[in-house]
């Protein structure tokens, strides 16, 4: 028989994690029980659900639990009002009941490529908080999916919290999302950015990309083609020739390559030239 345990609080659930490394951690569950008849039975089960949770904004950026479900991402009127494209990545989490169940934490442990709020924290150069009885460490969100579906998260440590910086003044920041249909569709391609506008002149330039490659990657060659650049339709043309270099789509049941190729690179030239129509 399977094991279960919960936690009483949030030191015992770190507690509890290292003592039971072989545990299956069970936040949400609305990936790992759509899979779990196709897996062996796990040791243990550890259920955190409701653990982590809440979001604090300060001078400093956001700090969001990793239980924080994506319906309460959704509707923070807070993050709404720096990082809009936050709440609008959460709003295409599936359906309501997937938003209300599933966690910011969840996603980010299963990484899947085609994960929709993962592209957005890319693009916000988000940091992941992570909490052992070893103590407590962070890792630049670019840096922990290693992978398809692999991180940086160790055998006895909990993703804690997410956390954001304020973008600088003159940022701009885009999101999109590309499926079959309008709601409750798997992405066949997601980009989010952050380019920050001075002087005419992208200063810096994030761009995160989601279901075309094995993990949601920041868009190295694409990001070059922006930075020091006016927000021009040239240069929106340069950057989505770069990411060329940047992103390997695959053939599957949802797209082509050759579509996912293409949409990326004309959602990034998108992004560049909105940015530069806000500075008009």
């Amino acid at each position: 028989m399977t094991a279960y345990l919960r936690p009483t609080d949030d030191a015992h659930a770190i507690a509890l994690r290292a003592a039971h490394a072989d545990y299956l951690v069970l936040a949400g569950g609305t990936d790992l029980l759509v899979a779990a008849h196709h897996k062996p039975v796990p040791v243990g089960i550890l259920d955190i659900a409701g653990r982590f949770a809440g979001i604090t904004v300060d001078a400093a950026g956001a700090r969001i639990g990793a239980g924080t479900s994506w319906r309460a991402i959704a509707t923070s009127a807070e993050l709404a009002a720096t990082w809009p494209i936050l709440p609008a990545a959460a709003r295409e989490v599936g359906a309501l009941q997937i938003q209300t169940r599933g966690t910011i934490g969840g996603n980010l442990a299963t990484s899947s490529p085609v994960g929709d709020g993962l592209p957005v924290l890319l693009a916000l150069d988000a940091t992941i908080h992570l909490a052992s009885v070893r103590g407590a460490r962070t890792v630049p969100y670019h840096q922990f999916c290693t992978g398809y579906r692999t991180t940086a998260l160790g055998a006895d440590e909990l993703i804690t919290a997410v956390t954001v910086p304020r973008p600088a003044p003159g940022t701009y920041l885009g999101w999109r999302k590309v499926g079959t249909r309008a709601a409750q569709s798997i992405s066949k391609v997601m980009a989010a950015c952050a380019l920050e506008i001075v002087d005419g002149r992208i200063a810096t330039a994030r761009f995160g990309v989601g279901a075309v490659a094995a993990r949601p990657i920041r868009a190295a060659a694409a990001e070059a083609a922006a930075t020091g650049q006016p927000p021009t339709a040239a240069v929106a043309a340069a950057v989505a020739a770069a990411l060329r270099h940047d992103i390997t789509p695959i053939d599957d049941v949802r797209s082509t390559a050759a579509y996912r190729l293409e949409v990326a690179g004309n959602l990034l030239a998108r992004f560049v030239t909105n940015a530069g129509r806000t500075q008009g």
